[in-house]
């Protein structure tokens, strides 16, 4: 039995095979050709095993970024990294985690087959990140057994259909209505940013549309914008870290190791955006076979990487503007005498850039440099605000990165220490009224063709 738990939870948190899977089951309710069949099926997992390299190669480039900035502007902190956070709390919480995921998933096909909420989550990675937080807060919280592992599920499986369905009219507005949904758990932080710069900016002045002259020509194209911009980075806090401590990075001259290290990032942001390419080139279409035969009007919800073709540019504008904010926001947490978020070059890029394309869309460059740096400072108090929820497990030196962790951790552990295990039962009360009565929100449209949330 764990050996098959064990198999599933593998198969369920790696969004290539599930993307493979549902795209199978999808071209087969189509009744596909076999070539079709074949194609269609391996497209969407090579293209997400492209995106993942991309990220890989994106996140070795951070990470020494992140140690080289501790050092020379010599701060001393909490880094947020969900990695590093699940990899301690599954020695302890491994069964819960795997069991929260896999009823998760169920409970989301459920949802998603039986009411108005048709989105399917398919970023494995980041329902098994949910899961380990569910399991750890949960813990905290004084449930143990299947009380845990039914409750962790149930609120899994509800904020996977939930959160996608909750902005998905900015999705409609950022992808030109593509067929897909938001499906990464920064979501509350894309959504706010998209509110905030809807207010602040235009999004008749993006930077999605902005025209560049023939004499800066060569900045049209996002790998060549994002090494230039990478590597003046990785220069600058090369040379503030000093050589001393650049020879324990690396035995290139500094100069040399963040010429090459900036253009291994823009390498890597080119692997994405192509894998991106595949995985809407046969998902969305083998979808339709879901949405017509097995669950009515269902929708993909997908990572936030799969946004970033939609305004490139605001990528790295958001991506910068998010770090900044990071930074204000640890100076400030310091002068209030909370714990140091030291601002992790892995959040900030995916998130920050993911809000700087939606903030783009919805208000364009006014609107994305305002709304992602506004979110920037957010990802170093959410994180601090969460550190003594998860302090109490064992995890002080960690905490997780993204908005959706870090809400729901603060909100079950607040909660939990006011009203008891009593407001545990009320979340899920709320979540069941939310999934059978669509318009406990201001505007809901989940029904046939509209399918979204008017939020504005």
């Amino acid at each position: 039995m764990q050996l098959l738990l064990s198999f599933l939870t593998e198969i369920f948190s790696q969004p290539a095979f599930l993307m493979g899977i549902i795209a199978f089951v999808g071209l087969i309710c189509l009744r596909s050709p076999l070539n079709k069949l074949l194609t269609g099926t391996l497209k969407p997992i090579l293209g997400y095993l492209m995106l993942s390299a991309g990220a890989g190669v994106i996140i070795s480039n951070l990470n020494p970024l992140g140690s080289i900035i501790e050092a020379g502007f010599g701060i001393r902190g909490v880094i947020p990294n969900n990695e590093a956070i699940v990899s301690v709390a599954q020695k302890v919480l491994g069964v819960e985690t795997m069991s929260i995921l896999l009823l998760g998933f169920i409970i989301n096909l459920i949802i998603a087959r039986f009411t108005k909420y048709k989105y399917i989550f398919l970023t494995g990675h980041h329902s098994f990140f949910l899961a380990c937080l569910f399991s750890a807060v949960l813990r905290a919280a004084k449930f143990d057994g299947w009380e845990l592992i039914i409750i962790g599920g149930f609120l899994l499986g509800s904020w996977s259909a939930i959160s996608p369905a909750i902005g998905q009219n900015y999705t409609k507005q950022v992808t030109d209505d593509g067929g897909i949904a938001m499906g990464h758990f920064g979501s509350i932080g894309y959504y706010l940013s998209a509110f905030i710069a809807k207010r602040v900016g235009d999004k008749n002045n993006s930077f999605a549309d902005t025209e560049i002259s023939e004499k800066w020509g060569f900045l049209r194209d996002t790998t060549v914008t994002t090494g230039i911009v990478m590597v003046i980075i990785y220069i600058f806090c090369s040379l503030v870290a000093g050589s001393e401590y650049m020879a324990t990075i690396t035995e290139q001259s500094p100069i040399i190791f963040s010429i090459l290290s900036g253009l291994q990032f823009a390498v890597g942001v080119a692997i994405v955006y192509n894998g991106v390419r595949l995985i809407l080139g046969d998902l969305v279409p083998a979808f339709q076979g879901i949405s017509q035969k097995l669950i009515p009007n269902s929708i993909p919800a997908v990572d936030c990487a799969v946004f970033f073709t939609f305004s490139p540019t605001a990528v790295v504008v958001g991506f910068i503007c998010s770090f900044i904010g990071g930074l204000i926001g640890m100076f400030i947490l310091g002068g209030m005498g909370m714990a140091l978020i030291i601002p992790g070059m892995v959040p900030h890029f995916f998130c920050g850039g993911t809000s700087g394309v939606f903030a783009d869309k919805l208000g364009g460059k006014r609107g994305c440099i305002t709304a992602s740096f506004i979110g920037g400072i957010l990802l170093a108090f959410l994180p601090a605000l969460l550190l003594p929820t998860l302090g109490d497990l064992g995890f002080q030196n960690s905490t997780f990165a993204d908005f959706d962790f870090a809400v729901w951790g603060i909100i079950i552990g607040k909660l939990f220490n006011i009203f008891g295990q009593t407001a545990i039962y009320f979340i899920c009360l709320i979540l069941i009224i939310v999934l059978c009565v669509p318009f406990f929100f201001k505007s809901i449209k989940v029904v046939g063709d509209s399918r979204n949330i008017d939020q504005s």
